[in-house]
């Protein structure tokens, strides 16, 4: 009898140690920061501003956004704030669908204060799982005046998996490369 209390015991604490294990390595996401910048040639900063701002062309900057839908939108010209729920795929495994929630701080400088700057904040509620693990990121995408051309500036805090840490950075470089880049090529046409 005292045999297969002292079993259950082991196989308990077992138990406990995996998903302990799992927790630390997988499901706690530590944050972690990226940067990136590009300067959109002949453009005026509003122009990228507003471009970017409305969720509408974020489908034609962004690859892996699938579709989405506006919660909530209120504001006015210099400070407008809006809500989305979108779905998208990853782009090393693009079977892999997830559901975001992000909330938009749009927001200019008023007239006659300079240096001018235009600025876009948002808050991610990234769920995998059918909303069972969620990350969260935090972005601060910036535009200013270079002369006749815009220099645009995003800094972003992501969470991540520690044992997905690759991962989770390529698929932050494969988006945000080709946001800059569709970006600076569909402003450079217009």
């Amino acid at each position: 009898m005292r045999s297969r209390h002292t079993w259950n015991n082991k196989r308990v604490s077992f138990m406990l140690c995996a998903v302990l294990v799992l927790y630390v390595f997988v499901f706690s996401g530590s944050y972690r920061k990226y940067q990136i910048d590009a300067v959109i040639g002949n453009t005026k900063p509003e122009t990228v501003w507003e471009y970017v701002a409305d969720f509408n062309k974020m489908r034609l900057l962004n690859p892996t956004i699938l579709n989405f839908k506006i919660l909530a939108d209120h504001g006015h010209a210099h400070d407008w704030r809006y809500t989305v729920e979108y779905t998208e795929r990853l782009s090393h495994w693009p079977h892999w669908l997830n559901t975001a929630t992000a909330k938009y701080v749009v927001t200019k400088t008023m007239p006659g204060v300079t240096p001018q700057e235009w600025a876009i904040e948002s808050s991610h509620e990234t769920c995998f799982f059918n909303g069972f693990y969620c990350l969260h990121s935090h972005s601060d995408f910036r535009f200013s005046a270079r002369g006749d051309d815009t220099y645009a500036n995003e800094k972003i805090e992501y969470q991540c998996p520690p044992l997905l840490g690759s991962a989770c950075r390529r698929e932050l470089e494969y988006q945000r490369r080709a946001v800059m880049y569709n970006l600076t090529h569909i402003l450079k046409r217009t």
